[in-house]
Parts: structure tokens; C-alpha cells; sequence
């Protein structure tokens, strides 16, 4: 008895060799955001709680059975303090001293070993070792931890300690089950006995914890953590205001994705599309909205690397026990497991969209309008996904009514027979494109185009390069392997002889110079009398106006062919005119080669074609 009596005062110890050198690691090193001391003390007290739920199942004979489960947080901004209590498992004398005087169970002198094994000092290498408890000196000069066991006959305890070299234990009377830790805040630390702060902080990382959390009286993680309910329990109000919470909006959102994953890792994850995207609007690039979570306490808000660049403007929560993380709970360790975790995600997503798309077209035409972008985006640059990506790109074709959508599927479904290519051909809107002479050989045979409206689409089509086995060709280029017109379908007006041809197509590409590569015959001009085409078979005409407007060189559109329509009237005229007056026929030319431009869509010195037309007009005029 007087053995027991003496080991129940109160006693001094220095903390062990290892604790000091972590305390050192976690105090100056390890955390960049001193608020990370609070998420990693509430989670503390969620574990408590969780384990005396898991307990009062198996043990009949615990104390204080009737105490709510929960956890309390008071703040006095006046003394500077702030105090954080759970009703959970609680500690004996004998657990508080192994728990914080040294770290035999948390895994920490294993690492502390490999640190010195390695030579190693990043401490982004720490893994899962559960010394959180230690973040409160960042904050802290002193912390006090009272605390009694759930175990029948336990009695209460103090710990005190500075956190630098050594801490005090000893009897605590008239306490209940669970874990009250005192911190008297530092001088630099006052900010952390403001309430308004205290409650962001818990509602940024710990709103989710599964038992309420009540600072100051008032209970302050409202919302819950649905995704871990079977969605078919939840209603859809309460994903309208979940969805509310963490994407900081007004209105419900456009799409919702719910699921849960057991391989290759445990995933619990729900994904959100807004209404709208407000990076069209020119409100800058969004930033990542998707959180990781663990067991519902957040490990990284809208954490950079869940998911592909071009899902930025996804919006959710993902939940995973799985993953390896850093000890500060702010990097994850194992990027290969990162990786897979973005892969399940990702290719669900995509899958979900793809759901969508067949399920109701017009609310996935409506999506696309908005967030379209983004699939390009992820098209034109991610080689992971590009491939998975295609089924849902849309785009206007040949075949679609005006403002309708067509998706690579609907194009392949409707190809000829023999038909080798996905044809595309890029232009600011339909009107532009179809009054041009690129279709002409397209509805002369009656094949479909699609129709690409923004520079970016070419760049798309052409870095996929061919889906389901057929090549994606733009209507602009040199070869395209076309079927032969039927008898009734050629042009029937005559053409030049070859060697009036020959000489013509000569003195063109002598007059025009550099500007083009060649000067030769068509075969895919009906009524039109001229036009460019591209070479160069990787260079489409909206790749080359992009580059245009960033070389400022409105003469630089090199690999292209003048493509001549012997039959039209204008090049016969221009034939003729050459025999009788060659410089007025050079100045016709001068023309046409800048109407072939135009119509290619690219840029022309417009105060040498406005000169030349009054030239033009004045010699038509005057004769």
C-alpha cells in the first residue's frame, strides 16, 4: 500500500532521447501551417471516442456509461487558453506514460533509426507514426492533459510539461471518463483563443468528424460526412446542401457522383460538376476542388495531384484509409498508390460522364457547352486518358442540324462503306466553313465532316490521331483518299488542255514565289476557283493561324499548295489575260492567291488587298 501511495504522487521525468529529438522535428520542422495542431488534437479525441464505442460493445463494465460522446473545445481569449475534451477511452497513469513520454508504440523510432541509417532530413519522409499530440507545443508554452480510463476502479491523471526536456505525472481528482488537454498558448500563438478562428479551423478540416464537435456551447460541424452512407439513404437535398458546403455555391449542382471502390484501394469518393465554369467568364485558372480525406478527417484541401489538371473543375471529397501519408497529414508518401487512387477516380469519372452522355444527350449537350473545354483540354494533352476521353467529345458536322452536337460514335455509325477517315475541317462557325471550297468534294461524294470551331479542337484530333481503327484527316490537307464521283456527280464543263495546264500553273508559281510551295490542278474543287491546301500533314490552317497571332507574321503560312480548278471561269479568264496583258494578269492572281487565304482562314495584309481591289475595280470600270 505504501509502495502504491508513493507511485501516485506526483514525479518528474525527462522525456526519452527520442521524444526530444522529435518534439525538435515537429515543433520547427515538420508542419507549415501551425493550424494543423488543432485537426491533429480533434482527430486524438475522434480515435478516443471511436475506440469507446468499439469497447462499450465488448465490455459491460466501463464508467460513466451515460456520458454523451463528444467532443468539447473552449477558448478564453483574456487568459490565452484553450482546451480541447472528449468523453472517450481515456488513459491509466501507466498509458499516459508510454503514450507521451515515449514513442515505443508509434512507430517513431523506427523512423528516427531510418533518418539516421539514411542520413536522410526531409522530414516529408515521415510516415504514419501518430505523435500529432506533439503539435500542440507550436502553439503551446505549456500543456496540461488530464485524463481518466474507461477501465472500472480507474483513477484521474495529470501530465504537465513545457515540451521541452521533461514532464510531470501525478493523481487528478474528480474527473470523468475521457481527455481534457489544457494549452496555455505561446505570446505568438493568440490567435488560437479567438472562437471565429477556432471554428474555421474545425470546419475546414474537422467538420466531418463522425461526433459533434461543440465549441463554446455551440455545435459546429454541422454538415455530415455523407459519402459514407449508402447513397441510396440520402436524399437529394442533403447532397444539394453538401454540395453547398464545400464548393462554397448558391445553386445545386449539374452532375453528382457517388461511389465507393474496395480495389485496388478502399475509396469512398463523392464528385460534383457545377452549374457553371467560371473560367470561361475570365475569372482565372480554378484550382483544384477536390479534398482528401482519412476516415473523415482532412488530410489536404483541394489537394493538387487527386485528379488529372483537367479536372479542375470537378468539386467533391475522397476518402481513403489506404494511402501511406505523411506524418503532418499534409503529403502523401507512396505516389504509386497516389497514382492508382487517381486512376480509379479518373477513369470513373470519365465512365460516369459516358453514362450521362447516352442517358439524357441534351443535359450532356448543356455540360458540354460549359465544361467542354476542360475534356479538350485532357484530350489535347493527357496521353493517359486522351483514348478514354474521345467518346465524349462533341462537335458539329456536316450531317447535324445547326447548334446539334455529333459524337465521334454517331460519326463512325454513319461513315460510307470503304470509307477510310474521320474527315474534320476547323472554322469560326458553320457559315464560314460551309461557304467555303473545302466541303466540295465532300458533298460531291456525300461524306460527313465535322465541323471544329475553335483552334484547340484541331490540336485534339490531330494528337488522337484515329478512333476505332479510322484516321482522323482534316478537309485541308494535300492527300485525301477519296472515293471517285459517280459519272452523274463530275463537274461536266471542260477544262484547259494539259499543256496550256502546265504552262498556266508555271507562271503562277513563278508570280506567286515563296509564298506558296506548288501550283497544281484540283481534284476536289467544284465551284470554287482556288484554294490552299496544307502539305505539311501534321499542320491544319486553324494550328497555323494560332501561330500567326503569336509570330505577328501575317506572311508566314509556309507548306502550302495552290490548288486551281481549270474548269472554273476565273482561272480560264486568267489564262487569257495572261497572254494579253501579263501584269494586270498577275494582279488578278495576287487576288485569288489572297481569296484562297481568306477562305483558309488565315491573315492577309488587308492594305495591299484593299489597294489592289481598287486597282481591279478601276481597270473593270475604265474599259
Amino acid at each position: 500500500m505504501v509502495a502504491e501511495a508513493v507511485a501516485k504522487q506526483r514525479e518528474t521525468r525527462e522525456f526519452q532521447a527520442e521524444v526530444r529529438q522529435m518534439l525538435d522535428i515537429v515543433i520547427n520542422s515538420l508542419y507549415t501551417d501551425r493550424e494543423i495542431f488543432l485537426r491533429e488534437l480533434v482527430s486524438n479525441s475522434a480515435d478516443a471516442l471511436e475506440k469507446f464505442r468499439y469497447r462499450s460493445i465488448t465490455d459491460k463494465d466501463i464508467i460513466d456509461a451515460d456520458l454523451p460522446l463528444e467532443i468539447t473545445i473552449e477558448v478564453n481569449d483574456k487568459e490565452k487558453m484553450l482546451t480541447i475534451s472528449d468523453t472517450g477511452i481515456g488513459m491509466t497513469r501507466e498509458e499516459l506514460v508510454e503514450n507521451l513520454g515515449t514513442i515505443a508504440h508509434s512507430g517513431s523510432r523506427a523512423f528516427l533509426r531510418h533518418l539516421g541509417e539514411a542520413g536522410k532530413h526531409d522530414v516529408n519522409l515521415i510516415g504514419q507514426f501518430g505523435v500529432g499530440f506533439y503539435s500542440a507545443f507550436m502553439v503551446a508554452k505549456r500543456v496540461r492533459v488530464l485524463t481518466r480510463s474507461y477501465k472500472p476502479g480507474a483513477e484521474g491523471c495529470e501530465w504537465v510539461s513545457d515540451g521541452v526536456g521533461s514532464y510531470s505525472i501525478g493523481p487528478a481528482e474528480g474527473l470523468q471518463r475521457g481527455t481534457k488537454i489544457v494549452l496555455e498558448l505561446k505570446d505568438n500563438a493568440g490567435e488560437f483563443a479567438s472562437t471565429d478562428n477556432v471554428k474555421r479551423i474545425i470546419k475546414r478540416y474537422s467538420n466531418f468528424v463522425p461526433f459533434p464537435i461543440i465549441l463554446n456551447g455551440e455545435k459546429v460541424n454541422t454538415i455530415q460526412a455523407i459519402w459514407t452512407r449508402n447513397k441510396n439513404e440520402i436524399k437529394d437535398e442533403e447532397y444539394t446542401e453538401f454540395y453547398k458546403f464545400i464548393a462554397n455555391a448558391y445553386d445545386e449542382p449539374l452532375y453528382r457522383l457517388h461511389f465507393s471502390a474496395d480495389a485496388p484501394l478502399a475509396i469512398n469518393a463523392l464528385l460534383f460538376v457545377p452549374q457553371e465554369n467560371f473560367e470561361r467568364f475570365g475569372f482565372g485558372k480554378m484550382e483544384p476542388g477536390v479534398s482528401l480525406y482519412c476516415r473523415k478527417v482532412m488530410l489536404q484541401q483541394n489537394a493538387e495531384g487527386l485528379l488529372p489538371e483537367w479536372l479542375r473543375f470537378v468539386k467533391g471529397v475522397v476518402d481513403s484509409e489506404d494511402l501511406p501519408i505523411n506524418i503532418s497529414r499534409e503529403t502523401m508518401q507512396d505516389s504509386a498508390l497516389v497514382a492508382k487512387l487517381r486512376k480509379v477516380i479518373t477513369g470513373r469519372f470519365i465512365k460516369f460522364l459516358g453514362e450521362q452522355a447516352k442517358s439524357d444527350p441534351d443535359k450532356y449537350a448543356q455540360f458540354w457547352k460549359k465544361f467542354g473545354i476542360f475534356l479538350k483540354e485532357g484530350a489535347a494533352a493527357d496521353y493517359t486518358y486522351n483514348k478514354d476521353i474521345a467518346p465524349l467529345l462533341r462537335f458539329e458536322s456536316s450531317k447535324s442540324e445547326p447548334g446539334k452536337l455529333v459524337s465521334l460514335d454517331d460519326y463512325t455509325g454513319r461513315m460510307q462503306d470503304g470509307q477510310k477517315n474521320i474527315y474534320y475541317i476547323n472554322g469560326p462557325n458553320r457559315e464560314f466553313i460551309e461557304a467555303g471550297p473545302y466541303l466540295e468534294a465532300f458533298k460531291l461524294r456525300d461524306i460527313e465532316v465535322l465541323y471544329t470551331h475553335e483552334p484547340v479542337d484541331d490540336f485534339v484530333l490531330s494528337n488522337l490521331a484515329e478512333y476505332q481503327g479510322k484516321k482522323l484527316v482534316s478537309a485541308d490537307q494535300a492527300e485525301l483518299d477519296l472515293p471517285e464521283p459517280s459519272e452523274d456527280e463530275k463537274q461536266r464543263e471542260e477544262g484547259m488542255d494539259s499543256l496550256e495546264l502546265r504552262n498556266l500553273t508555271a507562271w503562277m508559281k513563278q508570280t506567286l514565289g515563296d509564298r506558296v510551295n506548288e501550283v497544281r490542278e484540283s481534284k476536289r474543287l467544284v465551284e470554287s476557283p482556288a484554294l490552299l491546301i496544307n502539305l505539311d500533314g501534321a499542320m491544319t490552317s486553324s494550328m497555323q493561324r494560332v501561330m500567326q497571332m503569336l509570330n505577328k507574321d501575317v506572311g508566314n503560312i509556309g507548306g502550302k499548295a495552290l490548288e486551281i480548278n481549270p474548269r472554273h471561269k476565273v482561272i480560264k479568264g486568267l489564262a487569257a489575260l495572261r497572254e494579253k496583258d501579263e501584269e494586270f494578269a498577275k494582279l488578278a492572281l495576287e487576288q485569288v492567291y489572297d481569296n484562297a487565304v481568306i477562305a483558309a482562314g488565315l491573315v492577309v495584309d488587308s492594305r495591299n488587298m484593299v489597294d489592289r481591289m481598287y486597282r481591279i475595280l478601276e481597270r473593270a470600270l475604265t474599259e
